[in-house]
């Protein structure tokens, strides 16, 4: 069957970031398979450079598993220089195995949501607890 999936886009950013974060187009009609670039901008509004990294959410939380991000402005930490707007891209694919789950039949809507907080110089996310790095012995 050719399923048609609504995307849609949301922005959320901590009311400690003095950035404009938006999506840069509401919502795109795909469906599973399909690769789909999309972007968000994001203008810093401030007169010295702001890091940012974004988490993400995906509803229904059942779709999650079937969105896979092939490249996403989320893998990594973004500076924006004073006053300087970016379009910041985000390339997914549905997988089609989302066609085959009972729990998502009559799911035909998926909302991306980011949020973005400002970090900090030398920022390092926390280690979960118990969490230990291996290092190779001499």
């Amino acid at each position: 069957t050719d399923r048609k999936i609504r995307v849609k886009f949301d922005a959320e950013k901590s009311s400690r970031l003095a950035w404009n974060f938006r999506p840069s187009q509401p919502s795109i009609v795909c469906s599973p398979g399909e690769t789909v670039l999309a972007f968000y901008t994001a203008k810093n509004e401030l007169d010295r450079p702001v890091n940012g990294i974004a988490t993400y959410t995906i509803l229904p939380y059942e779709a999650g598993k079937y969105f896979n991000k092939i490249q996403c402005f989320c893998f990594e930490e973004q500076q924006l220089n004073a006053n300087e707007e970016v379009d910041l891209p985000v390339f997914f694919f549905i997988d089609p195995e989302f066609n085959r789950d009972p729990f998502l039949f009559d799911v035909n809507e998926i909302i991306l949501s980011y949020n973005f907080f400002e970090t900090k110089e030398g920022f390092k996310l926390p280690k979960p607890p118990g969490f230990r790095a291996h290092y190779p012995t001499s």
